[in-house]
């Protein structure tokens, strides 16, 4: 069993990517939590590893290559992967591979790691890739856990990490309500500068704040403030294209006064002709290096709960919902979870709750769930809504009044405060982060299992109770059929709800990370059959996910392709992310799946 009492996590006047001092204790519980239910050392490795190449590419041409990266950015800006492979945890990552692989754990790595510090060396970086054909990874921080991390998709590319020496705050604007950032910018740096500045600004962040702004927005994550839409809260990007040019969108393709930057930049998403900046998100078309941001100005706020005692209560709560978000009743994104999740944001292993059961496989029995959750301050309750309302005092009452009325039809409900609650009540963290201050609470029930990693399928939903049963059935039985317990989570915005379906497995169990891999698979395509579609996804699904977009023989796949074609010839920005493959490796059964999908994913 590994240590309890791993060392302190780097802060952030220690480390770009650090936790905020408030948080240090905090960090270092969930530190020793997550350490305290591993079964193996934090290397599982060898440090003598090999490195993995890039495709078509012998040690000599490597080598040669490496030598004039080093040249163009610094001899100790470039580091080669033949090092152990550590997965860390959460506040300290690795930027080499998944530190959360359902796939074998060196199936998709890094050949190595160059470390930008400036623009210029990002274009240098891509006419390099442009010269040698060795595909590269641009990451932001590679904290996009649960999706892939840090992974390159073809095993042996160069990642480009532009987080540790690219994480400046380059502006707050406390007139314009913004902010404009480098891409090693996490929600825990951001809230901090907002806060230094004493503006009465929010910034809005996911459920955990140690991943970067710029990358979150960029594979289209949600917060739960008003401006939980992070992509569409961005304004104006700056990119290194695929030839190392560089592009701005929006009012910075017009230069400012004396050349300057463009001062409504930041004010205006649209400017004149076609909206490129969507191209960027979810793609492989290029090298975001700065990006604008909207800041919510700060006003009063009330969070809180609402239970549901059974099961079957499922359908009315989200057909009271629809109507209610979709005329913006709710002030954010609200969240609808299920009571497993109230016991496993404990961060109590599943066997506190049944020492009986299977230690990694299987599911938590109904009574069993009934008994733990008897004990728990909100009582055996199936469904719990997490809300927050906005404005002023007499505005939240009214707004309050109308919610409680609606979700009293359901027998039964109780309303809570997060006062009615004790002090360690997952209720008290989420009413920081419905006012945009980031925490680490989110992290607790990855110690369900031991050596707890996750992944998650994640479909887009109409916001009614009809849907909602028709995928939550899809979910159980298949759940059921590969012995995981099901953490759904339903994120409801003003017509659709992201249904997020978190997998929790044994990174270190052959068996639990297969039966994960098969369960993804299987929900991806039967939600697809019913068109519910994934918003977002792992890079190991990212093929399959992009097939299910198949309307007109797969229009959409082929637009895809004839701009990355025509933007980057040489296919070496990350080839495959989010299924766009170039024209050179399509020719070579990369898309098909014939070539570069790791065994262990196969099925």
């Amino acid at each position: 069993m590994a240590s309890t009492s791993p060392s302190a996590t780097p802060t952030l006047e220690e480390k770009h990517s650090g936790v905020p001092t408030r948080l240090t204790t905090q960090a270092q519980r969930a530190k020793e939590l997550l350490f305290s239910r591993r079964t193996k050392s934090e290397s599982t490795s060898s440090s003598g590893r090999k490195v993995q190449l890039p495709p078509y590419t012998t040690q000599e041409k490597f080598d040669e290559a490496i030598t004039k990266l080093k040249a163009a950015v610094g001899d100790q800006w470039v580091h080669v992967n033949d090092g152990a492979l550590v997965d860390g945890w959460y506040m300290e990552h690795p930027n080499t591979h998944d530190s959360n692989h359902v796939a074998d754990q060196e199936a998709l790595v890094a050949s190595a790691v160059v470390y930008p510090s400036t623009v210029e060396e990002v274009q240098a970086i891509v006419r390099w890739a442009n010269d040698t054909l060795i595909p590269l990874h641009p990451i932001s921080m590679g904290r996009n856990l649960g999706y892939g991390g840090a992974a390159p998709r073809v095993s042996g590319s160069v990642v480009v990490d532009l987080g540790k020496r690219m994480n400046k705050v380059l502006k707050i604007d406390g007139q314009n309500y913004s902010c404009l950032l480098e891409p090693g910018v996490s929600y825990f740096a951001l809230y901090e500068a907002v806060k230094k500045t004493g503006l009465p600004l929010w910034i809005d962040c996911p459920d955990l704040g140690g991943g970067s702004v710029m990358g979150n927005a960029l594979d289209r994550g949600v917060g739960y403030t008003p401006y939980g839409d992070h992509f569409g809260m961005h304004c104006g990007i700056e990119i290194v294209l695929p030839d190392g040019s560089l592009l701005r969108t929006g009012m910075g393709a017009l230069p400012g006064e004396n050349d300057t930057d463009n001062l409504t930049w930041q004010s205006f998403q649209n400017a004149y002709g076609p909206i490129v900046d969507g191209m960027f998100s979810q793609s492989n078309f290029g090298i975001v290096t700065k990006m604008g941001f909207w800041l919510m100005p700060a006003t009063g706020n009330q969070s809180y709960l609402v239970t549901f005692p059974r099961e079957e209560d499922f359908e009315q709560l989200v057909d009271l919902i629809g109507p209610l978000a979709a005329s913006r009743v709710f002030g954010n994104v609200p969240q609808i979870r299920h009571v497993v999740q109230e016991l496993a944001v404990t961060g109590k292993p599943r066997s506190h709750f049944w020492p009986e059961g299977s230690n990694t496989a299987g599911r938590l029995p109904r009574d069993v769930i009934d008994r733990e959750a008897a004990k728990l301050p909100l009582g055996n309750v199936s469904w719990i809504f997490y809300g927050c309302q906005y404005g002023d005092e007499a505005t939240i009452k009214s707004q309050l009044e109308l919610i409680k009325s609606t979700f009293a039809k359901v027998p039964g409900s109780k309303f809570y405060l997060p006062s009615d609650l004790p002090d360690d009540h997952y209720l008290h963290d989420r009413a920081k982060v419905n006012k945009g201050e980031p925490v680490l609470k989110e992290l607790d029930w990855l110690n369900w299992l031991p050596n707890g990693g996750h992944i998650a399928c994640s479909p887009i939903l109409p916001t009614t109770g009809k849907h909602a049963r028709t995928f939550m059935d899809i979910a159980e039985r298949l759940y059921a059929k590969w012995g995981f317990d099901s953490f759904s989570t339903l994120c409801v915005a003003g017509r659709e709800m992201h249904f997020i379906s978190e997998i929790v497995f044994d990174r270190e169990d052959a068996d639990s990370k297969r039966r994960a891999a098969c369960l993804m698979r299987e929900l991806i395509d039967e939600g697809a059959k019913k068109g519910y579609g994934e918003y977002r996804t792992h890079l190991l699904y990212m093929d399959q996910v992009a097939g299910t977009y198949k309307w007109g023989n797969g229009a959409l796949g082929r637009f895809n392709e004839t701009i990355k074609d025509a933007l980057d010839p040489n296919g070496i920005m990350s080839p495959g992310r989010n299924g766009i493959w170039g024209k050179r490796w399509r020719e070579k059964g990369w898309k098909s799946g014939q070539v570069g999908m790791p065994r262990e994913v196969k099925l």
